[in-house]
């Protein structure tokens, strides 16, 4: 079920509405069912996988918490590793390997594709696992009805495309009594409103034209393949910030506060800057299971170098099986890297905020251009093109074919809303000014809803942060 199909307006209100005439004891058990009915509406199938994971889980951390033994502590923490893990192996990266080994080795060709990846696998393994570390490192006691835990890894409006929620951010929250006087209203209205306006006005228009540029890329003139890496930045931040928009104002109507995902990556200026601000709940995964896991910054300077490098690699392999992944990762983590060793050879010297913020956009659009290629062919083809004096062209005619002009400038009106929207709230710029931000904001929103339903792609698109 998504968040911008037909099915999701009547799924939303009956849950809605029955939950708050429910019992409050029985409220969890309702929203857990409800959760389970929309993850159900994707495979019946991976629902079991669903159920079958966080309940290892749930064994596993009480299991952690029972013994007193440090050996067997760690035995259940490497069953639950090997679980999870396991299970992300056999559906992203079984056949990758298999392949790949195929063609390393010259064996006859494979008989198997790519497996069909369970809707949001990445995220709710991710989050089951944390808790198992967490109860393993002693942070809480795994004292938590099975219930009340499956609610934890499953709540419905962030399971498939997080934000990863921490348990000590949503766990608490699901075991109080909460009152139907007070949902924040204002705040659901505006998340989902400007949630909605990102993935239907501006993402899935975007959609229209990165997709076919990068599915025929030899078509397509140098300047055309950088515009559409650039557009694809934007549609990839509008797309998933704003599924965490949508999710974030959903989870108010139950009373649920869900964690900031995403806090303007694009004003960042620096790399350093951008990772402290964009994907913002799996940054902090990575950071505090998988960085500080090999050791953090209590090594050496060159392994802590090191340490840093393989976080980056590793989060880009997550994303999917792909060397173009890889190579998203990998850059990112030279760049990062670099960028220690500037700050360390020149500590004194301030880069101006235009010049940070210019580096910024501009390696972040070479980069995702690997991390939106189909392959690496397709990869090497850009880059050529776009480093390659010989094969540049600033020819804008096949793009321009694509669409009529009506297109481009709703495209523009869309990005410049973005920009000003985002410009307002980075320097507070109407909030300093108290009568007109109190007047002019539900005037602004209602002309979001309106430019929704005038520009809005309704095609049901799925969002792109679903395939990882």
């Amino acid at each position: 079920m998504l968040f911008n199909s037909l099915i999701f307006t009547v799924f939303l209100p009956i849950v809605f509405i029955l939950y708050w005439i429910t019992p409050p004891k029985y409220r969890n058990y309702f929203l857990l069912l409800a959760s389970y009915y929309f993850y159900y509406s994707y495979d019946p199938w991976f629902l079991l996988l669903l159920i079958g994971t966080s309940g290892v889980d749930y064994l596993l951390a009480r299991m952690i918490s029972s013994t007193e033994s440090k050996k067997r502590k760690k035995l259940f923490l490497v069953l639950s590793l090997a679980s999870n893990l396991g299970v992300l192996f056999i559906f992203k990266y079984f056949v990758f390997f298999y392949n790949s080994s195929n063609h390393i080795f010259h064996f006859p060709s494979s008989i198997l594709h790519q497996f069909i990846i369970p809707a949001g696998l990445s995220f709710y393994t991710f989050q089951s696992l944390s808790y198992t570390i967490d109860v393993y490192r002693g942070k809480y006691k795994a004292d938590d009805k099975f219930s009340d835990f499956l609610l934890f890894v499953s709540f419905f409006p962030h399971m498939v495309a997080g934000p990863i929620v921490r348990y000590n951010d949503l766990m608490p929250q699901l075991k109080i009594i909460t009152y139907f006087k007070n949902i924040n209203w204002s705040s659901f209205a505006t998340l989902v409103i400007w949630g909605y306006f990102k993935k239907l006005v501006i993402a899935d228009n975007l959609n229209l034209i990165v997709t076919p540029v990068f599915n025929d890329v030899t078509a397509f003139s140098s300047l055309e393949l950088l515009l559409a890496g650039f557009l694809f930045v934007i549609q990839v931040y509008c797309d998933f910030s704003g599924y965490s928009d949508i999710a974030t104002g959903v989870a108010k109507l139950f009373n649920i506060n869900l964690t900031l995902n995403w806090r303007r990556p694009f004003f960042s200026r620096s790399l350093h800057e951008f990772w402290k601000r964009n994907h913002i709940s799996i940054t902090n995964w990575f950071r505090d299971y998988l960085y500080i896991g090999l050791g953090g910054s209590r090594v050496s300077y060159k392994r802590w170098l090191l340490n840093i490098f393989l976080v980056f690699v590793i989060s880009g392999f997550w994303h999917g099986a792909n060397f173009t992944f890889v190579i998203w990762g990998t850059l990112h983590g030279l760049f990062y890297i670099l960028e220690i060793l500037l700050m360390k050879k020149f500590p004194n010297v301030k880069v101006p905020a235009f010049l940070g913020r210019l580096y910024l956009l501009g390696f972040h659009t070479i980069t995702l251009i690997a991390f939106r290629a189909n392959d690496v062919t397709d990869l090497n083809y850009i880059y050529k093109h776009i480093f390659s004096i010989s094969n540049w062209s600033c020819s804008l005619s096949t793009l321009l074919n694509y669409q009529d002009r009506l297109y481009f400038f709703i495209l523009f009106l869309a990005i410049s809303i973005l920009f000003l929207k985002e410009l307002n709230e980075e320097y507070a710029i109407i909030n300093k000014y108290k009568n007109a931000y109190t007047f002019l904001k539900p005037m602004v929103y209602i002309g979001f809803v309106v430019l929704l339903f005038i520009l809005g792609n309704f095609s049901a698109n799925t969002f792109i942060y679903f395939q990882f």
